[in-house]
This record gives structure tokens, C-alpha cells and sequence, in this order.
């Protein structure tokens, strides 16, 4: 293995793992991953949107942390919430997948999803999971099980996609 996958390999498997509901998470927790959504969507994206919906208070939250620069506190290093089924939707969705860029190029993005998978198929085991996936991403999330149901539609700007698993 050559010294930077070892790298990514030794970085990803020393992370901290976080499930949590809005109510369990900590304001520093929330500020983090409002941070992260807006450096990530919003700031390098360059797409204004409103991404404070009202969905993350009945949402489950993923996050995950590595550890900081030079020793610092742990960064948050990736994030994703769960939007549980209800009479609106019965779907499980996942949403806001993001890597923070001092963590990208490790395997997160990867390691976030099957981590997200597992613990909906434990609790929701014969729900079907949607995602609104960025179009070009539509090769990631279909290794994990997701096929195309909707047509490449614009979204504030950028190219989309609904994605589905049962």
C-alpha cells in the first residue's frame, strides 16, 4: 500500500462516529454541521438556497470526526442527516452528504454511506431509501444500490437527480 492510501486508510479508520437526533446534539454539534453545509453547499457550490428547511429537528444525524490539525480538537470530517418515513413520505431519505475538504480523498464519502445504510436497514429494514443526488454522483450512489427514478432536473443551479433503493 503506498504511503498516502495507507494515510487515508490509518485517517478513515481513526474516526469518531456520531448517530444522534437533533435533540441529542450538542450547539457546538449544530453549529459544526451547519458550518460544514454552508462552507460545502453554499460557499463552494456557490449556491444560495436556504439549507435551514425546518427537516433536521426530526432528523437523524451522521457525523463524523477526525482528528484536527497539528493536534487540535477532532474537525467534523463528514455529514449526513436521515429523514425518517411519515404520512407524507413513507421513504427513508438521506440528504446533505458532505465530506469537509480537509477530509476528502480518504474513502468518507463511502464509509459515511454504508454506514448510513446499515442503520436504516436495521430500523426501517422493508423501507425504501431516496436521495437527491448531484447528477454527476449518480455512478457513487448507484454502487450502493440506487437506481435512477426521476429525470437530470435543475436545483438552485446545479444538475439532480431522485435516486431510489428498496
Amino acid at each position: 500500500m503506498t504511503e498516502t492510501k495507507q494515510s487515508a486508510a490509518t485517517r478513515l479508520a481513526q474516526l469518531e462516529w456520531r448517530w444522534k437526533t437533533f435533540a441529542d446534539l450538542t450547539s457546538v454539534e449544530v453549529y459544526e454541521l451547519l458550518a460544514a453545509r454552508s462552507a460545502v453547499f453554499i460557499v463552494e457550490q456557490d449556491c444560495v438556497y436556504c439549507d435551514i428547511d425546518g427537516l433536521d429537528i426530526q432528523a437523524w444525524h451522521l457525523l463524523a470526526y477526525g482528528d484536527g490539525v497539528d493536534g487540535a480538537a477532532p474537525q467534523l470530517a463528514g455529514y449526513l442527516r436521515v429523514l425518517l418515513p411519515d404520512v407524507t413520505d413513507p421513504d427513508v431519505r438521506i440528504g446533505r452528504v458532505l465530506t469537509t475538504a480537509q477530509f476528502r480523498g480518504i474513502g468518507l464519502g463511502n464509509a459515511m454511506l454504508e454506514r448510513s445504510l446499515t442503520h436504516i436497514r436495521a430500523q426501517w429494514p422493508a423501507t425504501p431509501i431516496r436521495l437527491h443526488a448531484q447528477a454527476h454522483l449518480q455512478g457513487f450512489y448507484g454502487a450502493f444500490g440506487f437506481a435512477l427514478v426521476s429525470e437530470i432536473h435543475d436545483e438552485d443551479g446545479i444538475p439532480h437527480v431522485w435516486m431510489r433503493s428498496v
